[in-house]
């Protein structure tokens, strides 16, 4: 129903950004949806990280995603 849920470095090779943007952006206030198991764990599903993907899809560098 789920698949795979994915660590914070499997993610972070998706998307090709290091462990440390991941880490920073949990903090910041998580762009990049993720889930807390108990207490420690944080994992990715890899449909979320795809939608992510999708929502910076940008055409030029002026345009800021928003509308």
């Amino acid at each position: 129903m789920y698949g795979k849920l994915l660590t914070t470095p499997q993610a972070a090779n998706v998307l090709g950004v290091s462990i440390a943007f991941l880490e920073r952006d949990r903090w910041a206030g998580a762009r990049v949806p993720f889930i807390k198991i108990g207490s420690r764990a944080v994992r990715y599903r890899l449909q979320d990280l795809e939608k992510y993907i999708e929502s910076c899809i940008r055409k030029s560098t002026s345009d800021t995603g928003r509308k």
